[in-house]
């Protein structure tokens, strides 16, 4: 049996706050985590959206129902099987449509990138090899990518405002994860803030309003 790869174009999903009337000052491109729909995700910023400031939300490209074969579907951004592949499709994916879309405007806004949970890990693997600057990271219920390239990643974060956020009662965050990414941000070197509200694995909007706001 012989396995190749060849490069496909594809139809995927994102959504957007609004269409703005004038160019943004603000673009927060938003990462849903695993077995969440870029759609509903989106939903929880719409209340911080207004004409200086707009949200890009991707979707993961597998989907799965979340439970038995029927019901309500979730995507995510890879499993374990082409792990490998799937981290270059989503690269190949992100690149085309943040480029394609900053193309509608005149004044480059200033980019901020906010991950919750899975979609963390993703966020930090895309953003530290991207082109363009990063000006606030959110790391929320999750964290770094563990193969990031670290001088890479170290160049690209050295100037950006990195927050990483955790739910005080959120039991899918472990201490053996913790101790992982206590590890790689000491190999990083880069300052972070970190922040914690009373809940689990889940947004809190009051204090996401204030780190929005305050980016």
């Amino acid at each position: 049996m012989i396995r190749s790869t060849q490069h496909f174009s594809f139809e995927a999903s994102y959504f957007v706050s609004h269409e703005p009337e004038l160019d943004p000052e603000d673009l927060w491109i938003v990462f849903h985590g695993y077995g969440q729909l870029a759609e509903f995700f989106l939903r929880k910023f719409m209340p911080l959206a207004n004409s200086h400031r707009l949200f890009l939300a991707p979707e993961g490209t597998n989907y799965f129902y979340l439970q038995d074969f029927k019901g309500r579907v979730g995507a995510n951004w890879m499993t374990r099987y082409e792990r490998e592949l799937a981290i270059a499709n989503n690269h190949r994916y992100l690149d085309a449509l943040v480029g394609k879309y900053l193309e509608k405007f005149d004044s480059k806004p200033r980019i901020h990138i906010l991950g919750f949970s899975q979609g963390a890990a993703t966020a930090t693997r895309w953003a530290s090899q991207w082109g363009k600057k990063i000006s606030t990271l959110v790391l929320w219920a999750g964290g770094f990518a563990e193969d990031m390239v670290l001088d890479v990643a170290r160049e690209k974060f050295e100037k950006t405002k990195i927050y990483m956020v955790l739910g005080s009662e959120d039991n899918l965050i472990t201490a053996e994860s913790l101790e992982r990414q206590e590890e790689l941000i000491k190999k990083l070197g880069n300052p972070l803030e970190r922040l914690e509200f009373r809940g689990g694995h889940e947004l809190n909007f009051d204090l996401l309003r204030k780190i929005i706001e305050n980016a």
